[in-house]
Formats: structure tokens, sequence, C-alpha cells
């Protein structure tokens, strides 16, 4: 047997490291043409609601005349059913391409319903649905149905820490349809431009007026902030609604974080003005508490929730805890308000309402 030199081991070595070389460089791009570009994502939801000291089924008076009186809840979007419900399936369809690409949200189930309440019957699947154009790392345009870009909390239980939702949230807009362009100043400062339908009016404009939008927005390894204005006539009538509001969380520790969200609201004076604060803390990789604490004043000459010129304080306290792809989430609310607007088991009425909900959100 011939006996192996120093000089063929070099050339050995130094062929087997071109060809490990090959062979790794092949492999990464094996992978990156094999990277799906169309993805399957979403979310399934149900929940348990019940009253402490409201009045928690249908009641119907018949004296003179009936009267039907629904049990009580917060005036607020989605979770407000007694005893088991479910919230929504929620199912999103996306495509991202070099430059181009296309989402398709649909949800099935009231919360869905609610959410897209402008919609068509037939239509009222569609949450969100858009194409997009990325021109460079500095502009990108998004045309078709999209969710607002104003507000703290989003239409998903899976993306809210919460699983109820606000006041500011409910009476924004949930929706938009039109044409945004979003730009990258640098590496921290965003904006945002937009020419739209009138809110929530997501399939077509059937009043032949627009709204404006526009964002600034900042954001860091720590957090971001982002300033939001919207603009334009909602009916047919003359006057325009103007809200501006401000969106901003930051991690102050590994393990606390703050969220705060303020908004202002007016159409020829009727609306509101509101500000929350989100305090969360992980107490462990698995569970973790956050409230939220919300005052909402509606307008002297115009409040549509509860009456003119009433305002309204409500705490929220939600645990979170997560198994999987599982999140459990027991929520206590306290909403306090000063007219009497909730009915009692009783009957009467009461000016706060105390409530529980247990809701339980799968993600994919």
């Amino acid at each position: 047997m011939k006996a192996i030199t120093f000089s063929k081991l070099k050339y050995l070595f130094l062929f087997s490291l071109i060809m490990s070389t090959f062979t790794t460089s092949a492999q990464e791009e094996e992978e990156e043409e094999e990277t799906p570009k169309f993805s399957l994502s979403g979310s399934v939801d149900a929940y348990f609601r019940t009253n402490f000291n409201g009045l928690n089924k249908s009641e119907v008076i018949v004296g003179g005349d009936q009267v039907s009186m629904t049990p009580a809840a917060p005036a607020t979007s989605f979770a407000n059913d007694p005893g088991f419900a479910f919230g929504m399936a929620n199912l999103i369809a996306a495509y991202e391409g070099d430059k181009v690409g296309f989402v398709a949200d649909l949800v099935f189930g009231p919360r869905g319903e609610d959410a897209v309440f402008l919609s068509a019957p037939a239509n009222n699947i569609v949450n969100q649905l858009y194409v997009y154009y990325q021109v460079n790392d500095a502009l990108r345009f998004t045309f078709g149905n999209f969710n607002t870009f104003l507000g703290y909390e989003v239409i998903s239980p899976a993306a809210n820490f919460n699983y109820s939702t606000s006041y500011m949230f409910s009476y924004g807009p949930f929706s938009h349809t039109g044409l945004k362009a979003d730009f990258s100043f640098d590496e921290n400062w965003t904006g945002m431009l937009a020419v739209m339908n009138p809110t929530d009016y997501t399939e077509f404009n059937p009043i032949g007026k627009y709204s404006f939008g526009a964002q600034l927005g900042y954001s860091n390894d720590s957090g971001s902030a982002y300033l939001n204005l919207l603009y334009g006539e909602q009916s047919l009538s003359d006057e325009a609604l103007f809200q501006i509001d401000l969106t901003t969380g930051w991690n102050l520790t590994e393990t606390f974080y703050l969220g705060l969200n303020t908004s202002y609201q007016d159409t020829d004076g009727t609306g509101f003005y509101g500000a929350a604060i989100y305090p969360q803390v992980s107490l462990s990789d698995s569970f973790g508490l956050g409230l939220r604490a919300e005052y909402f004043k509606e307008s002297e000459d115009g409040g549509f929730v509860y009456g003119d010129d009433t305002s309204t304080t409500a705490f929220t306290l939600t645990g979170n805890y997560t198994v999987g792809s599982l999140m459990i989430k027991p929520e206590f609310r306290l909403d306090s308000v000063s007219e009497d607007v909730f009915l009692t088991d009783n009957l009467d009425m009461t000016d706060n309402l105390a409530s529980f909900v247990l809701a339980a959100v799968y993600a994919f």
C-alpha cells in the first residue's frame, strides 16, 4: 500500500474544502428557492362571559306594551354575548414576492361580521383584500381594503393582549378601502399618506366623497410611536370627520411593557376624546398580566355612545396563559359611566358594570 504524503493530504484537504463550500452554497440556494412565498395564517377564538351585577339574560315584559330587554354589556365592540359564545375564525392567505404581493384576510363569525358591518351580507367575510407594490426600500404602495392605521388595538384577538376592546377602538374606524403610500425615511422614521373611501365603506364608495389619512412613525429596538390623522366627509352631509390619534408602546425592561393610546374625534360637534394606558408584565415564559385603564369622554352636544357629555372609566385586567399556539385569557372588567346606563338583575338601572370573560384564542 502506497503511503499518503503530506503534499497529497494537503491537496485532498483543499479538494474537500472546495466541495464542501459548493455543497453548502447549493444547499443554501436550494433552501432559498424552496422558501415558500405563499403563507396561510389566522386564528380561532371562543369565550365565556358573565356579569356580576348586571342582567345576564334576555327579558320580555308584557304590560300595556311589550318590552324586550337585552343582557347588560359594555357599549364596546365584540365579546358582549352572555354565556358560552364564539368570536370568529380568521384565515389569512398572503403571497410575498420580491416586489409585489397580496393579502386576502377572511373572517367567519360574529366578531368578523361586526368588524365589516357596512359590507353586504354576501361579502361580510372579507376583512382585508389588497395588493401591494414595493417600489424600493423607501416606498411601498398598497391598493385595496386594509385595516385601519389608527388606534392601539386591532380586530384580531390574537394580536391584542386584552380580549375585550376599548371605547376608542370601538368608535374609531375599523377598515379603509383606497390607495396608500408608505415611506421609510431611515432606520427609525416612517410615514404614510392615503386617499380612501369614507370610513368602513369597504366594498365601494356609495356617496362619492373621499377621506385622507396620514401617519408619522418612529421605532427602535425598545418600541414605537405613531401619530395618525384622518379627515373626510363620511356621509352625504357636508360635515367632515377629523380624528387625531397617538399610539405608542415601549419595553421598559425585559419583563415590563407600557403602551399608551390617546385619541380625539370630531364631526361638527359630535365625537369624543380619551386616553388609555396598557401596562403589561411577564411573570414567566408562559404567563403575563396586562391592564387597560381607559378614560372616554363624549362631546357635550353630540355623544353617540352613552349620551351627550357622558364620561366613562373602564378598567380591564387580563391574564394571558400560553400553551403552544393556544392563549387562554381570563379577564375582569369594570365599566363606570356618569349616567345610569346598565340594567341589573332586578331590572333597575345602575352606572357601573362588573363582568368576567374567559377566552381561548388559537393562532396559527
